[in-house]
């Protein structure tokens, strides 16, 4: 079996995402490796598909329980035996566990840290063929990553111990290349490949708002993304434990999680959640890593988190089935000083000594400081977050609430000077907040005892708390101001700040201009939108949302692991009819066919035949192009298949549609295929939302939509003896794109 079979028999998929063919090779060729890769890129499949392959057991080493309990789950629903270990077995349960994977029934084990050196599963350990150490969320070895635990320190003695050491592969989704470098050498990786996929999420929106009152802000935003689930994270148990009474109150349906919450009541919210009985989980950083919940539409931080790093795993599991979901922070000063008594009070963290406690200290709260930019910054969110991971991306991403913000530009210079004169006057001694209120003139009993109301800057300024918190974030990150490490940071000029203050620099800087609650509702919809069902086709999709959780009820395993969303929507799309058409539906593989083939195909058929649906496109590799039937008022296509389409040729360089399309009708006409014209493509862009048609110029044209900017469309100025005049031109991976939805483009032709 290759590893393309092996691909669609056990996860239904057609293709490899970026980086796991080369990870997988490496690891069936009998190499160590690394794969850094963000949440929802498939990382699992790297070390799940090798499993399948090799004729030994795969040890998976996970972190938390639901991980295992999940994955195992999906595993067996794919027909790939697996179990796990953990203290939610009892000890019967254990030996059970252990006797069967000593007589061959498993490919895979996960295992918690702490099992590893356990005598019992130590001697079963050396009595078996181990062909691969799966070490997963490998940053938690590092105690320079962002969850460090102590209990992963006991992986290599475990290999030690072994009587033949087996492949290690490592994967995690956020490692900086300090991480990294210590993942390499903690877990003595011999001669690894080492990959970063990236970690752009394009189907994520990322949005930061600064509300007065969060609760209403949640309550806008979640109207926005009704009968949809997402997680909402809290900096504390007690936020949490408010945030989810007031939901509920409201007409929500969510439940907590922290690690106060007795452990049942903690299983069974998670359990609620993971089943789909309740909407929202409101809950601490103590829930999400390694939840594999695929329909989870948005993922809100109610307060900052302390790093990019948290911040960014968290919100990547949001959209982990390829669905448009979305990411909001609600930011407020007030999080920086909750996360500053965080790091000074850590009472999950073991430091070695003193000089270590200081510099990990130091580390967080150069975190911060870069968490704190982020959820600030008027700049394009996507890319501030992948420069933070050492990517060199474009500055506009289309796709984020900054770039989707109308910004005017303003100067700055008289308020800066008021600000920096203030920490001046103030002896640099002071945090933000207060500065602000001399500025403002505040009669508070603080500045009045300690004599601020006399200094000739007390009250000079006329802006509000929140524009000058702005401008003073704003000249911390331009390099004016600079704020110290520790709990009670205080603002100290640079050296920069004089040519500011004695006028030889000038600033200007972004500000926001006021959205209406309106447009934020639109964006906010906008962003969690799932992907399309066709039109008229609304109903089915519950009807098979209906059968999926029916199903799932009889087997007792969340709803999205019979099948995603993902898959459900493109049931719609393909309308299959015979159970090979079935199996080229998105994440059905043969053993998913065998178990819920008949009654999905059944509730599709009877669906067609109640709306008199005959006609359907086809995408069967082994099939030949098939002439479809011929409907009064509709064009006769003929469709291509898959092999087909590999045929067609994509250039590396940036070229319009025409050419394109040039390239696709080529390949399409050696075929007796129906070919699709430039027009027709620009046409299929627009209805799906990656172009939009403008007045330009006294006339209309289309141009790149925040989808389309996302997928890398651009536009290039050119000149012709008419004048000046814009084109699209299409990179690479849109041009894949394209060539991919060759048959959809195909079906609008036929329907328009």
């Amino acid at each position: 079996m290759t590893i393309q079979e092996a691909l669609k028999k056990f996860f239904g998929y057609d293709s490899f995402r970026g980086g796991q063919q080369e990870l997988i090779s490496a690891i069936l060729a009998g190499r160590d490796v690394l794969g850094i890769m963000p949440t929802g890129a498939g990382k699992s499949v790297c070390f799940q598909l090798p499993a399948t392959m090799h004729k030994g057991i795969t040890l998976v080493v996970s972190p938390l329980i639901s991980l295992m309990k999940d994955q195992v789950g999906a595993l067996i629903q794919s027909g790939i035996p697996a179990a796990y270990i953990n203290s939610t077995l009892s000890p019967r349960q254990m030996k059970t566990a252990l006797y069967n994977a000593m007589n061959g029934k498993y490919k895979l084990i996960y295992v918690a840290p702490e099992r590893l050196l356990a005598p019992e599963f130590l001697a079963f350990a050396k009595s078996v063929k181990i062909s691969m150490l799966t070490v997963d969320e490998a940053h938690c070895i590092s105690q320079w990553g962002q969850d460090f635990r102590p209990s992963y320190a006991q992986i290599p003695q475990f290999i030690e111990q072994l009587e033949q050491r087996p492949i290690v592969s490592a994967f995690t989704a956020t490692a900086t290349a300090r991480v990294r470098e210590d993942i390499v050498a903690l877990l003595s990786l011999l001669n690894p490949v080492v990959l970063v996929t990236g970690f752009d999420r394009q189907n994520l929106y990322f949005e930061v708002q600064a509300p007065k009152n969060k609760m209403q802000a949640l309550t806008d935003f979640l109207e926005a993304h009704k009968n949809q689930s997402g997680i909402v994270y809290c900096a504390t148990r007690k936020t949490v434990e408010e945030v989810c009474a007031e939901l509920n109150r409201r007409g929500f349906s969510a439940a907590p999680y922290h690690a106060g919450l007795p452990d049942e009541e903690r299983h069974a919210n998670q359990d609620d959640f993971l089943f789909d009985r309740v909407q929202i989980m409101a809950a601490t950083n103590a829930f999400g890593m390694g939840i594999d919940k695929s329909n989870v539409a948005f993922v809100v931080h109610y307060n900052m988190p302390k790093d990019i790093e948290s911040y960014y795993q968290e919100a990547g599991r949001a959209g982990r089935d390829g669905s448009e979901a979305a990411c909001l922070l609600l930011y407020s000063g007030q999080d920086v000083r909750t996360n500053q008594w965080l790091i000074e009070h850590a009472k999950d963290v073991a430091y070695s000594d003193a000089e270590t406690e200081r510099l990990l200290k130091e580390r967080d709260y150069r975190r911060l400081r870069e968490m704190t930019f982020y959820a600030t910054t008027n700049d394009c969110l996507r890319a501030f977050i992948l420069r933070y991971f050492g990517e060199n991306p474009p500055g506009y991403c289309g796709h984020c609430g900054n770039c989707d913000t109308k910004f005017e530009t303003v100067d700055v210079t008289e308020e800066a000077q008021k600000i920096l004169s203030c920490v001046v006057r103030m002896k640099e001694r002071f945090g933000a907040m207060l500065v602000i209120d001399v500025l403002r003139g505040s009669k508070s009993k603080r500045i009045q005892e300690l004599g601020l109301n006399a200094l000739s800057t007390y009250g000079i300024s006329e802006k509000s708390v929140h524009t000058l918190r702005t401008i003073i974030e704003f000249l911390i990150q331009s390099g004016y101001l600079k704020k110290s490490d520790g709990q009670y940071a205080v603002l100290c000029l640079t050296p920069e700040a004089k040519k500011v203050l004695n006028g030889t620099v000038a600033l200007q800087m972004k500000l926001a201009q006021e959205r209406t609650q309106a447009s934020r509702n639109d964006a906010d919809a906008t962003a969690g939108a799932k992907n399309s069902v066709p039109p008229g086709r609304e109903a089915l999709y519950l009807r098979l949302k209906a059968l999926r959780h029916e199903i799932a009820a009889e087997q007792g395993v969340p709803a999205f692991v019979v099948f995603s969303d993902s898959s459900l929507v493109n049931m719609c799309v393909r309308l299959p009819r015979a159970p090979a058409e079935f199996l080229m539906v998105f994440g059905v593989g043969e053993t998913k066919l065998q178990r819920y083939g008949a009654r999905f195909l059944r509730e599709i058929a009877s669906f067609c035949e109640e709306n008199a649906i005959v006609d359907t496109y086809k995408d069967d590799e082994k099939s030949t192009p098939k002439r479809k039937r011929k409907n009064a008022g509709h064009v006769e296509v003929i469709f291509p298949n898959s092999e087909i389409l590999k045929e067609i040729e994509i250039s590396q360089q940036p070229i319009p549609i025409s050419m394109l399309a040039g390239a696709v009708n080529e390949v399409l006409k050696r075929h007796a295929c129906s070919t699709v014209s430039a027009v027709k493509m620009s046409g299929w862009l627009v209805s799906e939302g990656y172009l939009q048609i403008v007045e330009q110029n006294d006339s209309r044209t289309k141009v790149p939509a925040r989808k389309g900017l996302a997928l890398g469309v651009m536009q290039e100025e050119r000149t012709s003896a008419r004048g000046n005049y814009f084109i699209n031109l299409y990179p690479a991976s849109a041009q894949q794109f394209i060539v991919d939805h060759v048959c959809d483009i195909l079906a609008y032709v036929k329907m328009s």
